[in-house]
């Protein structure tokens, strides 16, 4: 028996439905991607079979035991308490033992004989539970995707919190995981851990939702499609789907042009007069009605948006010239001696981990923030526009038309003068959908609202930080066209790789200890270049030099072999010395002495172990794959 099957699944909002007569299975272990336009009805399918709403029409079968756990795109109303709290009840059965321990063992020094009495019947259940590996998988997920150990989970902001409720997920090792835009609000490194995590830890089977392509394409083994309400399934990875896919639409749109030519012959002879009094003259009126009620009820091929820009008059050669730039935050460097020169038409990546000072470069280079010191000189004729998803903030209560017209009827765009609801219709809103108001839109529907809105302004130097969330993949690869194609200068904060490597000119890395290391090309170019873990990391320059891509794979030096020989010996050193320590921690004794230092000492190993097993790790990886390639 399939771990999940739906027959017959239907739902509608009024009008159209959103979904119909939807009908697949899914077996134990596949992980399948679910694509489709925004606002097709992806989201809530997985609201569906996570349970949360109910099908107009159909059935959702699961097996017998079968545990679900999902990431939704919306943030859960009055869910509160601590992060661990939160996190640990994904786990079913001994969520509730897990944060108890954890508390009790973060005061150990203040240990009474009743809670050190408590803390070991605690540490009895989940052992008898075989809970203490979940344990480590609980604060294995929060390190990795950089969560604070401590706080309440009420007064994190909403990407903070998305981040809590994804470890959530992760932590409870559902028998079917659903995960809707999982990347969002993830630094590159979190999302590369997390695809590392779910193609080797997770042994459930897995139906996400993203516009991540570089994650589609690692991750995926089936593909389901929503398209005009109904679902059809492609065998085999991403790229396997595209092609075929194209193949799909293009016999549709011959057997539609053929069919409409029919139905035109026949309206024709209609038209013409003829007295249907004959058996087979009626017989051929009845055939043309058949023919008019199966044209009204084909539900076309959605659209593609067409993004127009308003392009300014050309600024100087030299937007921006940033000598010698530093800034500290709370004492601690975020840009150390920093320069470099942005030309007219360069189209610059900004990578680092979230919270490295990426958006407080880009205030810096735009003039919005001073720096600490140094010296900054901005080029002539500048028209600066600015993405920001937190800034551009949408009224959810006004119309989508008036977000964008500010209450007019008619925009300027590029010199003509337009109606904003055929503006908007280049954007894939339907003039229901126009006049209605912003709260009904999706996440990606929201984006393309903000793209509307920033294209009805004159730039020639374009600032995009994180534009790519919650987009389909047609409008996504649509703006990556009218980016190739522009021919002023971009500043680009995403953690989208493909998007990066599709689009920019050179990379700005935030390499930590307030280095800002420039890179020609996109993130593969910046993998390519960086250098590796053994050697000394490269200081910006004052006047950064561009280096050259390396083409081919590179011979590993004496180092790099030895390396390759040693590295497994040491991660066998580090996991068995992990263990130790996770047998130390899980002792009653260690906590019956009241010893706060010495659990402390533990703890800080233990972090320490765990770090540099996964570094190691990951360098013996890279090593294997140049060898091999």
């Amino acid at each position: 028996m399939a771990l999940f099957s739906v027959q017959g699944l239907g739902l509608g909002y009024g009008g159209m439905p959103l979904l119909e007569d939807l009908g697949f299975q899914i077996e134990a272990g596949e992980r399948i991607a679910l694509v489709g336009r925004n606002g097709s009805g992806k989201s809530t399918l997985l609201r569906l079979l996570a349970g949360e709403l109910e099908p107009d029409d159909g059935q959702i079968l699961l097996q017998a035991g079968c545990r679900v756990a999902q990431l939704d795109q919306e943030l859960p109303q009055n869910l509160e308490g601590d992060l661990f709290d939160v996190i640990a009840a994904g786990v079913h059965g001994v969520g509730e033992k897990l944060a108890e321990y954890h508390h009790l063992t973060a005061d150990a020094a203040e240990l009474g004989p009743r809670r050190m009495a408590r803390l070991e019947q605690v540490q009895h259940e989940i052992e008898a539970a075989g809970g203490w590996h979940l344990h480590q998988r609980v604060e294995t997920v929060i390190s990795r995707l950089g969560l604070p150990e401590a706080g309440r989970f009420e007064e994190l902001s909403g990407g903070l919190a998305r981040r809590v409720l994804l470890a959530r997920a992760l932590v409870a090792e559902p028998d079917l995981l659903l995960l809707d835009e999982p990347t969002n609000h993830l630094d590159i490194q979190a999302i590369e851990w997390l695809e590392r995590f779910l193609l080797d830890h997770h042994r459930g089977s897995l139906l996400f939702v993203t516009h991540d392509r570089a994650f589609l394409r690692r991750l995926a083994t089936r593909i389901l499609e929503i398209d005009r309400g109904r679902l059809s399934d492609w065998p085999g990875d991403y790229d396997r789907y595209v092609e075929r896919k194209r193949a799909a639409l293009d016999v549709e749109a011959k057997q539609d042009a053929r069919f409409d030519k029919k139905l035109a012959q026949e309206e024709a002879w209609i038209r013409q007069g003829i007295k249907a009094r004959r058996t087979r003259d009626e017989g051929r009126v009845r055939a043309l009605e058949k023919l008019r009620e199966e044209r009204r009820a084909r539900r076309l091929t959605e659209g593609t948006a067409r993004l127009a820009r308003q392009d300014a008059q050309r600024s100087g050669k030299i937007v921006i010239e940033a000598i010698d730039i530093t800034h500290s935050f709370t004492g601690e460097p975020l840009i150390e001696s920093f320069s470099t020169n942005i030309h007219r038409g360069d189209k610059i990546g900004l990578l680092g981990p979230n919270g490295s000072g990426k958006t407080t470069l880009l205030k810096i280079l735009l003039g919005e923030l001073e720096p600490g010191r140094g010296r900054l000189r901005h080029g002539t004729r500048l028209e600066v526009v600015y993405f920001d998803q937190h800034r551009e903030q949408l009224d959810d209560d006004r119309p989508v038309a008036d977000n964008v017209a500010d209450g007019a009827d008619r925009i300027t765009v590029a010199g003509k003068t337009r109606h904003v609801i055929g503006y908007l219709q280049d954007f894939l809103f339907t003039p229901t959908q126009s006049r209605g108001p912003v709260r009904h839109l999706s996440g990606g529907e929201r984006n393309r609202l903000l793209l509307a809105r920033l294209f009805t302004r004159p730039f020639n130097v374009l600032v995009m930080d994180e534009p790519t969330n919650d987009l389909d993949v047609e409008t996504l690869e649509l703006l990556e066209e009218r980016l190739i194609e522009y021919d002023g200068t971009l500043l680009l904060v995403s953690h989208d790789r493909a998007f990066l490597d599709n689009v920019v000119t050179s990379t700005l890395v935030m390499a930590g200890g307030g280095r800002v290391e420039e890179y020609v090309g996109g993130y593969s170019d910046w993998l390519g270049q960086r250098p590796s873990v053994d050697e000394p990391t490269r200081k910006a320059s004052r006047t950064p030099s561009k280096p050259r891509p390396r083409h081919g794979p590179r011979k590993l030096s004496y180092r790099e072999r030895r390396d390759l020989e040693t590295l497994p010996d040491r991660i066998e050193e580090l996991e068995a010395e992990q263990q130790e320590l996770h047998a130390k921690m899980a002792d009653p004794a260690l906590y019956r002495r009241g010893d706060g230092d010495e659990i402390g000492r533990f703890r800080e190993r233990l972090a320490a172990v765990e770090k540099e097993l996964e570094e190691v790790y990951e360098r013996w990886l890279a090593l294997e794959g140049r060898q091999g390639s």
